[in-house]
């Protein structure tokens, strides 16, 4: 009897992917399983039959061979192992529930990414703003280099368990289930070290401290992380190592602070320039400025200086300075600063050069009613 095409079997397309066909060999597996069709023949022969037609359209190399040639391209070769054992094909299926395929074809390793770390740095103000490149000193876990990473002594390997086999798995059969657990001895790895190496312990890695370059981008705002993409810890049995994340963190500025990407400073200026005006040089992160201060400025007013604040990383243009006027009480007064001051304050009397200190006493005595 001609053989159905394997396509047909598992009632795929020939562009299926590789989850739609497994897919639909679950599906056909749990409907034709001789568990659950313990006197039907014809069960038993459609579910050799989608076992065989899985065997063949997950495996890349007898896929692509079976695409070419059909099924005379599988004679002598072809990945049919008979009825063979249920137990086998069926946790086939349920690799992913129970963690792990069965057999040799698809056994976990035990290979796991390294972590990821966390530096904070703290920067400037003006590092934040234009950019800048500094180096860090970090503790991490890196491969052994006497054991290349293996945990077994130089000139010795890692051997095969004894309790799995190599499989790194362990089945438990469970009535209609086949079950499958980590290996309790090797821990999913497939292997023992029965002569560690010196330096990790048969760990495989080792603990040291290493310097790196950090490009910290002109921008960066409090709490921006950068990521250093494999400078984290590295991967266990040969896994990928982790990520570094370098959080920014901001010293307090003596002059500045900010908000976003606006930048605040308080501005203090005498009682005379409040009073009479003139020009106040103020610093910014590019050098001075100076600001117009018109007459009879109060405490409290605030000056803008567009395209002065910083160019956040993700923004397009700069923010603002904004700069508060703080008008300041002389102090240290001579004898003869303070007869002047005496002198203003007589010449002030019954003149209207106090609007604040006027509205304010005209609101207390609406208060009290009088």
């Amino acid at each position: 009897m001609s053989k159905r095409d394997y396509y047909e079997v598992l009632g795929v397309n020939r562009d299926a992917s590789d989850d739609d066909i497994k897919k639909a060999y679950r599906k056909l597996a749990m409907k034709h399983h001789p568990d659950r069709n313990p006197d039907s023949k014809e069960s038993e022969d459609k579910f050799k039959e989608a076992k065989l037609a899985y065997e063949i359209l997950s495996d890349t190399s007898k896929r692509a061979q079976y695409d070419q040639f059909g099924h005379a391209g599988m004679e002598g070769g072809g990945g049919g192992q008979g009825f063979g054992n249920f137990a086998d094909a069926f946790s086939d299926i349920f690799g992913d529930i129970f963690g792990g395929a069965a057999g040799g074809a698809g056994r976990r390793t035990n290979v796991y990414r390294g972590a990821d770390l966390r530096y904070n740095i703290d920067i400037s103000l003006e590092d934040a703003a234009r950019g800048n490149e500094t180096k860090i000193r970090i503790p991490t876990m890196e491969a052994c280099e006497p054991c290349g990473g293996t945990g077994a002594k130089t000139g010795t390997a890692p051997t095969t368990c004894t309790m799995c086999g190599g499989h790194g798995q362990v089945r438990m059969q469970q009535g209609f289930f086949s079950i499958q657990q980590t290996c309790p001895t090797c821990h999913g790895s497939g292997k023992m070290i029965t002569d560690p190496c010196g330096d990790c312990h048969g760990a495989g890695r080792v603990k040291k401290h290493k310097t790196l370059s950090v490009k910290i981008p002109a921008g960066v705002d409090e709490g921006d992380r950068i990521r250093l993409t494999g400078e984290g810890e590295a991967g266990i049995n040969g896994g990928p190592p982790g990520d570094l994340y370098v959080v920014i963190q901001l010293r307090e500025h003596l002059v500045f602070k900010r908000d976003h990407d606006d930048l605040h400073c308080e501005m203090p200026i005498s009682f005379t320039a409040a009073a009479l005006g003139g020009d106040v040089e103020i610093p910014t992160l590019d050098g001075h400025a100076k600001i117009k201060i018109a007459e009879e400025t109060q405490t409290g007013k605030v000056f803008r200086l567009r395209g002065k604040g910083i160019k956040g990383v993700r923004s397009q243009t700069h923010g603002d300075l904004y700069c508060h006027v703080v008008v300041e009480t002389p102090v240290n007064l001579t004898t003869r600063q303070k007869e002047l001051l005496r002198e203003l304050e007589t010449l002030s009397l019954g003149e209207d050069n106090n609007p604040r200190a006027k509205g304010w006493l005209d609101k207390v005595k609406d208060f009290f009613g009088q």
